[in-house]
Order: C-alpha cells, then structure tokens, then sequence
C-alpha cells in the first residue's frame, strides 16, 4: 500500500482519483484495498479541512437570509421566538448583541444552528 502524506494539489488530485477508482469496484469487506480507501479518504478529509475549509456565516446575515427563505418578516420572527419585536429590529440592525436566549430562540424557530448564531459579529456604531 504506497499512500503518502497529501501535501500538494497534485497529491490531492491523485489521492480523489485513487478514492474513486476504488470506490467504482466491489470491495469486500477488511480488504486491502477497503483499507486504503479509509486511509485515503482520511488524508483527503484533513487535506480539505486545512486548504478549502468553509467559515461560518455572520450570524446576522444568516439570520435575514433564513428570514428571506421562510419569508418572514421582523414581526413573525418575534412571534415565533417569543421575542419582543423591537428587540429583534435592534439585533437585526446591529444595535444590539444577540443574548444567550435570543440565540437559543432564533436557533429554533429558524432552524439555525446555535454554532452559527453564538460566533461574534460588529456591532453598528454608536452615534
């Protein structure tokens, strides 16, 4: 078994050309060949990690677009997270932090993950 650290783009194209010639055959299981297609798929999933890793959305961003796809407008937002409106025109204009219930509100009634809501984000300038 010739596997070798993926550390070029090269390595990284052979390595996904090696993952789906295997993954084209009938590999019996605790095969040799089932082994590499593991071993490879790992390098390859650390190789992406560390060259095409996607960040997080801004939460606030993240917030208006599921808004937009749920066509939801401030009012029904505060509706569904049980949060007074003029709270969610604060956050959502960069007033105001996001709070820990608010996260956990949001999180629910847009089907966001808390991981995405819980990152820091600018605040507007205070006038």
């Amino acid at each position: 078994m010739d596997i070798r650290p993926i550390k070029t783009e090269r390595d990284y194209i052979e390595a996904m050309r090696a993952i789906e010639a295997l993954l084209e055959r009938n590999l019996p299981d605790g095969s040799a060949d089932l082994d590499r297609l593991d071993v490879l798929s790992t390098l390859v999933e650390r190789y992406e990690e560390e060259h095409y890793a996607i960040s997080l959305p801004d939460p606030i961003e993240a917030i208006s677009i599921r808004m937009d796809e749920l066509s939801l407008n401030q009012r029904a937002l505060a509706y569904a997270a049980d949060v007074p409106e003029s709270k969610v025109s604060e956050v959502l204009s960069r007033k105001r932090p996001l709070s820990l219930g608010m996260i956990r509100a949001f999180s629910r009634a847009l089907g966001l993950p808390e991981a995405v809501l819980v990152q820091e984000y600018p605040l507007a300038a205070l006038a």
